[in-house]
């Protein structure tokens, strides 16, 4: 099954500093229809004006994933963890039995990420914050795993048994990712693709469940920067 989201049809909320579209129930959307997607409990395409930011909120128990797409965000937290992380690079953070943390942008453009929220295989453990860069060019023309639920992978590390993954696909070319049809996959590309034959537009969520392979086709156009999860 392959579900596509319009990105029109997502919840929006603009607070000036803040442009918002949530791909999932959240803050003040509600959508029944849309409250997760297997374990995959938030995930929302901010843009972030030049310096200003979200000031200091707690979590718990929860996976938080944040990829940025333009731009980059600093991070500061309760643990004493800084740093800050440009476009292309992920940053993760497992806020276990409870963590405080802010998130900035304090460049003089704005920012674009994705915030995604994975619900944690094991409350109350100790949080922790970590962040890596991933140079563009390694994933063009194909998949790469950029944080999972595996700490052997050598990538970043979540509690969960969940993969983010990223590629890049020229214009008219195909990429191809075997995947466990009992799992749920969610999927965001920046400029039109077909997955399996559905089309989509930039920015759609794609929901996809119960395929044993995706072949994802960029539209003739424009490359597609691809970013996407696979969760229980």
């Amino acid at each position: 099954m392959i579900n596509i989201r319009p990105f029109a049809s997502l919840g929006h909320a603009n607070h000036g500093w803040l442009d918002a579209r949530h791909h999932f129930s959240f803050a003040d959307y509600h959508d029944p229809a849309r409250m997760a997607w297997g374990r995959i409990r938030v995930w929302n395409d901010d843009t972030i004006a030049a310096q200003s930011g979200f000031p200091p909120h707690g979590h718990r128990d929860m996976e938080i994933i944040t990829y940025v797409r333009s731009g980059a965000i600093s991070h500061q937290d309760s643990l004493g963890n800084n740093g800050r992380t440009a476009a292309g690079d992920v940053q993760v953070m497992s806020a276990g039995k409870g963590v405080t943390h802010a998130e900035f942008n304090l460049e003089d453009e704005a920012t674009t990420l994705f915030q995604i929220w994975i619900e944690s295989d094991q409350p109350g453990v100790e949080p922790a914050w970590g962040a890596m860069p991933f140079p563009k060019d390694r994933r063009d023309g194909q998949f790469e795993l950029l944080a999972s639920g595996d700490p052997e992978a050598g990538t970043l590390t979540i509690f969960a048994d969940a993969r983010l993954l990223g590629a890049n696909v020229p214009a008219g070319a195909t990429v191809a990712l075997d995947l466990d049809p009992t799992r749920h996959q969610y999927l965001v590309a920046s400029a039109p693709v077909t997955v399996n034959g559905v089309a989509a537009q930039a920015r759609d969520g794609i929901a996809i469940t119960g395929e044993a392979r995706i072949e994802v086709v960029a539209g003739e156009s424009k490359d597609a920067e691809l970013v996407l999860v696979d969760a229980r």
